[in-house]
């Protein structure tokens, strides 16, 4: 964070970057998630010091008229929403600034090892791990890793034809789960031998009856094509299919994969998963 009276030195590009960040960074704080190093730390009382960088954002030319009036709104009433005040000034500052809030929302979760800051350790389910097949789409397959990563997958493997996890679109949706999860591009033949692999794919067993492994790796076909047959000879542990009833019948990979990578992990929290 910066005090508000140094805002005035900087640049309006830089200003605006600056304040986006802190009230990222204060909404976080009042969340009580803030990262170690981020924490609110001022003599003033933080409600004060929201106020005063909020009246810095009313002086920006580029502020709409009706987000400023909202904003005025909020810092006259007795009783003050700090973090309403704080949502509504990123939000806008982004719109301005012409990033998604998403790009700025990758929060360091509590449960994480941290020392100084840094991420020093991952806490994952043990084992589990998904192979992504010939996935064509880059905000697909960064989908897939932020997915990934969120749900306590160990491991990513991706096949040859996949395309490569470092593509601008692929790292923006993956929301720097790439460098955190990392992954190893192998073909179905060169996966770990000996160990329970099950697919997502339609004609299955529907998901609610699906009896998931301890431990295992998840085949996610390609958009169009779904999976080879190739890979589902691999899948030694059945394929698991997502109940639909809309006219299209259809869901994203990555979606798909959040809806069965939640299912799988609850069923080894649970001790429904099989050995």
């Amino acid at each position: 964070m910066i005090a508000p009276e140094k805002l005035f030195q900087l640049s309006e590009g830089q200003k605006r970057r600056k304040l986006a960040l802190t009230f990222g960074e204060l909404e976080r704080d009042i969340a009580g998630i803030a990262e170690k190093g981020t924490e609110y730390n001022f003599s003033l009382p933080r409600k004060e010091y929201t106020k005063a960088v909020t009246q810095v954002l009313l002086k920006d030319p580029k502020l709409p008229e009706e987000t400023a009036k909202e904003l005025r709104t909020l810092l006259s009433v007795e009783d003050f929403d700090e973090r309403r005040v704080c949502n509504v000034a990123r939000n806008a500052l982004l719109s301005i600034i012409g990033t998604f809030p998403a790009e700025w929302d990758l929060v360091i979760a509590p449960h994480t090892i941290q020392i100084n800051g840094t991420v020093q350790e991952r806490v994952f389910f043990r084992g589990v791990s998904v192979y992504a097949e010939d996935i064509r789409s880059p905000f697909n397959l960064g989908s897939i890793f932020r997915t990934a990563e969120a749900m306590g997958c160990e491991k990513v493997y991706i096949s040859p034809h996949c395309t490569d996890p470092m593509q601008t679109k692929a790292l923006r949706s993956s929301m720097g789960c790439i460098d955190t999860l990392g992954y190893s591009r192998v073909a179905l033949d060169d996966l770990p031998a000996n160990i329970p692999i099950f697919a997502l794919e339609t004609g299955g067993t529907p998901l609610t009856d699906f009896v998931f492994p301890k431990q295992g790796i998840v085949l996610l076909g390609s958009e169009e094509l779904g999976l080879s047959p190739q890979a589902l000879s691999k899948a030694n542990s059945g394929i698991v299919t997502i109940p639909m009833t809309g006219l299209k019948a259809s869901l994203n990979v990555g979606v798909a994969f959040g809806i069965v990578l939640q299912a799988w992990t609850e069923a080894i929290r649970a001790g429904r998963a099989k050995d």
